[in-house]
Parts: C-alpha cells; structure tokens; sequence
C-alpha cells in the first residue's frame, strides 16, 4: 500500500491471481459480477466504507493486476504486463517479490497457482530433526495440507490442492534426507521401512499433528507428510447437510463417507464422531492406520485403536469391537472382503458403524462392496446391504473463488425405495432416485456443484473440472444461467 509516508507491506506473503479475483469479484457491480474477470480490462467504482474508490483489473491469460485508488484520483491506464517471469515447478518464482517504487506501474501479474514465498526460507540447521521439525513449522505457517520430501530434489508443500516447490531450500541429498525422516520414524516403522521400504505412522510436532507415509523410489527415500488439524471442526463449521449430520441420530446401522485421496473424508468422519461424542452418552471405538484427529471422552467414552500399534489388523480389531460393548464404531478404512463383511454383520447386530470406501459417487459405493463378495454370496449380501446401509457421502474438494477450498457433498439417503433397488441389484436406477429424493435430503455431487457455484463459493470451471458427470453439469450450469470460459480436458 503506498501512503505518503512510504510503502506499507498489507500482507507477509504474496497472494496468487486466483486469491486476487476472488477478493474483487465480491466487489464488481451486478451487472458483470457473472463473467468477471473478463480478459482484458475491467474497470468500476466500489463505494467503501472508508470512501468511494476506483478499481481498474486486468486479466491476461492466466494473470490478474489491480489497481485501487481513491475515487477522486483517476486511475491511468495500466502500461502493457511485462512477459511474467518463468514459473517454476509449483509455480513460484524462486526469489521475494520486487518493491514497487512511487510512481512506477503496478507490480507484474501473479501467476495463477500456489503463492510464491514473500521472504527468503531460514537456514536449515544443522541436526536432522530440527531440520524437520522446521519444514513441519512451515507446513503450518503456509497453511498447507502436505509436506512432500524426496531425495535429491527441494521439499514441496500443497497449499489449495496446487503443488509449490521451495526452490529457495535447495535439493535435500538422499543421505542426508534419510537422517531427517528416520530421527522422527518410531523404532518399529523404521524396521517395518527396512524391511518394506514402506511404513505409516502419525507423527506430532511443532504444535500439530502429522500422517506421515515413508517410501523408498529411485531416487532414495521419500515422505509424504499430511498435516491433521489440531482442532475437530464441527459439523456447523464444516457446512455438512442435514441429512448427513441426522445419519448419526441411527442407533444401528451403516454410514460410509468416500471420495477420492486427499478429499477431507477424515476430516468429515471426525466431525460425526464428534457430534455423536457430543449429543449422546455412549462407547465409541475408532479402528485406524494411523489415528490422526484425538477425540476427547466427552458424554461419550472413546477408545482409539491404531493398526500395528494397538492391534494387528482392522479385521482383528473389529472382530473384537464385538466383545467391548460399543454402541458406535469408526473403521478407518474397509479394505478387504473380510473387513467389509465383519462392518455388515457389525451394523446389523445393532450398532453404528462408520466407515470409508475410496469411491467416487455413491451409487458406485454400492456396487463396490457387492463386487467385493462371490457370486454365490451376492444376493445374500444384498439383502443385508438393503437392510443395514443408512447412507452414503460422497465428497470432492473444489477451489473456493477467494482462496481455500471447501466440499461438495453427494449424499445417498437409504429410503425403502432404494433400499429396493440395492436388493434387486437395480443400483444404475438409484442416480434417477437421488434426483427425486430432494425431500430427504438426497442431492448429487452435479447439484451440490451448481449450488456452490450459485452461491459464488466456486468458479464454473472448478465445478466442471471436478464433476463425475461433465455433460449434464454443462447443462445445468447454462439453464442456470453460467458459461464456461472453456472446455479443459480433465
């Protein structure tokens, strides 16, 4: 912000062009808000509470400038962008951001895609666990999901779904690499990574918690760190649709949360055991590899189990939920025939059990635990599916227009009529269902898209990018009056 005194830094950290467009299309008039930012130039006024001001945006390519001024300035014409620098891998520019001086045009555009650093990275130390323990800082002072460190190359963070490489860092050699994961690997993961060249554990440092995977490539070893939020957001704060949060007034039965890697289902599972842990006086147990969000006893009483620490195998652990008297039971993941049958006959001998399912669409849910059975034992498992399965969340995360990123929920709602197709294995009529089921709370992921674009969380190319069912969402948006600004082939 230039003031008479000088330059003032509003912010540390440069924002992205896509932060940048989502902030001013809260501002821009009615009349252009649905096709802003246009290429080129826009120019309007915007009456802020401090006084009016003039707003001149340009949009070239894949960059966005603004200009903001008092109204009774005028604000000149932007010389032409200069060519933007080239972007490196993860898009930042490798060094800070240049200060602009009085009178010189407005900085060079900023590339769409992760924000590039505003000051230099600190110093590695020299001790490999402080080292880590610096990058897991910075994790959580960038607000990233991930840490991703691979031998020979520089570490990388996901911030908004994009991947940013800290070129500034420089490569971490391979040896040196292995010093910095193996300081903070438990003594059983590092003999399980010897021995597989694969282990999971959960890790917590510098204030947060951690799921960490180590592998081995063919550079050398490697980490993928996912940073888990300290705090359980409620299921207010996570915007989750009623008939999602009443799945867990059932006091029996089957509810599964899926999606693909990396789409907050962990984070949504967590939400419902909280509210459960929070309304009702009962004995959960969760079954995790590893256990990643901390539930407090609350009115509830919480045992949490982890996989290879606590018990050898989600079947194992589940068999012997059987015999510890609980009333509501979270299974990490349904990986194998075994699991999923032992989760059946779980729900239907009176208990609620939540679980994940690494697919796309609910009624593909559906199909996927009938595929997992024998022929011979499909229609049997049918049945007990019609009978058990309360419902099914399906959830992607988009890109939000100002910055961050937020779901979108398909939601199967186990009504008798569904509960009908699944035992007469008509489940391809069970879309055309959710379509007429709005009343119970059924909505596509298509429907939940178009309404996040409405409600201008998202930008019609994210809704599109991310649908399951790009042909009919196309339609949708343009009876609703939106336009895709192209057609990527995603």
């Amino acid at each position: 912000m230039r003031t008479p005194a000088g330059e003032v830094a509003v912010l540390r950290q440069q924002l992205t062009a896509q932060q940048i467009a989502g902030v001013f299309s809260e501002l821009v008039p009615p009349d252009i808000r649905n096709g802003f930012p246009a290429p080129g130039v826009t120019r309007f006024a915007y009456e802020a509470p401090a006084g009016k001001v003039a707003v001149h945006f340009e949009r070239k390519d894949a960059q966005v400038r603004a200009l903001v001024r008092p109204h009774a300035e005028e604000v000149e014409p932007a010389p032409a962008a200069p060519e933007a620098a080239p972007a490196r891998p993860g898009g930042g520019r490798g060094g800070a951001a240049p200060r602009a001086t009085e009178g010189a045009p407005p900085p060079a555009p900023a590339a769409v895609g992760p924000a590039a650093r505003a000051e230099p990275l600190p110093r590695p130390p020299g001790d490999p666990r402080a080292a880590l323990e610096q990058l897991l800082a910075l994790t959580v002072e960038r607000q990233a999901s991930d840490l991703h460190l691979t031998s020979d190359a520089p570490p990388a963070l996901r911030v908004d779904g994009d991947m940013m490489s800290l070129e500034d860092y420089g490569p971490i050699p391979s040896t040196r690499l292995r010093e910095m994961v193996l300081a903070v690997t438990p003594d059983k993961n590092r003999t399980q990574w010897e021995a597989d060249h694969d282990t999971d554990f959960a890790l917590e440092l510098s204030g947060a918690r951690f799921r960490v995977n180590v592998f081995e490539d063919r550079r050398g070893i490697g980490a993928a760190m996912r940073q888990v939020p300290s705090a359980i957001r409620s299921v207010e704060d996570l915007s989750l649709p009623k008939a999602v949060v009443d799945l867990c007034d059932h006091s029996k039965g089957l509810v599964l949360v899926t999606g693909p890697t990396g789409s907050g289902k962990s984070t949504t599972l967590a939400s419902l055991v909280d509210h459960v842990n929070r309304t009702r006086a009962q004995h959960i147990i969760t079954i995790e590899d590893p256990v990643e969000f901390v539930h407090p006893n609350r009115r509830c009483l919480v045992h949490q189990r982890e996989v290879g620490v606590h018990t050898n195998s989600f079947k194992q652990a589940l068999r012997a939920a059987l015999r510890e008297d609980p009333d509501v039971v979270l299974v990490g993941e349904m990986r194998d025939l075994e699991t999923i049958s032992i989760a059946l006959e779980t729900a239907e001998t009176g208990h609620l059990v939540f679980g994940t399912l690494h697919t796309n669409t609910a009624p593909s849910t559906v199909d996927r635990i009938i595929d997992q059975f024998p022929a011979d034992r499909q229609a049997q498992v049918r049945t007990m599916l019609s009978e058990s399965l309360r419902g099914v969340v399906s959830q992607v995360l988009c890109k939000r227009r100002a910055g961050g990123r937020i779901a979108a929920f398909e939601v199967l709602v186990v009504t008798p009529p569904v509960a009908n197709l699944i035992r007469e294995g008509k489940t391809f009529q069970i879309p055309s269902t959710m379509q007429t089921g709005r009343s119970f709370g059924m909505q596509t992921l298509n429907d939940a898209l178009v309404d996040l674009v409405r409600g201008r969380q998202i930008d019609p190319d994210e809704a599109y990018a991310k649908s399951m069912a790009k042909a009919e969402l196309r339609l949708q948006l343009e009876r609703a009056g939106f336009k895709l600004t192209e057609t990527p082939e995603r």
